[in-house]
């Protein structure tokens, strides 16, 4: 289950599951039309099944809803990647309180419960996606920065609490996506870090950060 794949990170990853023949669920939020278009793409990537959910994760309701509905179509889940997340390039200053509650909610708040959601139905691994921005501060995205290191340290606290679970922390620089007007490391790379951590390609404990540039 991929959340946030009808475009950037989660669709490059979608792609790279797909290829070596996976059932997936995918999540759009808004884009619609771009998360079928992924799906269609993915069958033909070969992928046995896809399924495509709306998913808002500032929305309980809709995270219930989502999970319900994978569930009802596949039983269980072997690999849950948190992968939606947005940015807003402003100075702390300049942000509102819609723009710091939506960074909040989407990267960490929603995060957290699609992960309480689906825990009783992850058999295998759990993948969070922060950011380099996650490990160190910059200046003009404070606030993602905030809901980046939240995430990582959710990861790894989680990571004490579940032996039978390999929880993950991936963290991507600045990356070609939609986030960064289309500059830096191309997503299927990333995606490609991502699929081998599921594939147990690094030996690392569970709960630990996999830098994106020590794979790359």
């Amino acid at each position: 289950m991929i959340t946030g794949s009808s475009i950037g990170i989660g669709r490059e990853t979608a792609f790279k599951f797909a290829k070596e023949g996976c059932r997936l669920i995918l999540t759009y939020y808004k884009d619609k039309s771009e998360g079928l278009a992924v799906a269609k793409k993915c069958m033909e990537l070969g992928a046995s099944e896809v399924i495509v959910l709306q998913l808002n994760v500032m929305d309980d309701k809709s995270i219930r809803n989502c999970v319900k509905e994978a569930i009802k179509k596949y039983k269980g889940i072997s690999i849950l990647i948190n992968n939606a997340g947005i940015i807003v390039w402003k100075k702390f200053k300049d942000q509102t309180y819609e723009d710091i509650k939506n960074q909040i909610q989407t990267n960490f708040e929603g995060l957290v419960k699609m992960t309480k959601e689906c825990l009783p139905h992850v058999k295998e691994m759990i993948i969070n996606i922060a950011s380099g921005a996650g490990l160190e501060g910059y200046s003009g995205i404070t606030t993602y920065c905030g809901t980046k290191f939240a995430v990582r340290g959710f990861t790894q606290a989680l990571a004490q609490e579940l032996s039978n679970l390999k929880l993950y922390v991936v963290n991507p620089g600045v990356t070609a996506t939609r986030m960064n007007n289309f500059k830096g490391l191309p997503p299927e790379k990333v995606a490609g870090v991502i699929l081998n951590a599921a594939k147990g390609a690094y030996k690392l404990s569970s709960g630990s950060d996999i830098n994106i540039w020590d794979y790359v």
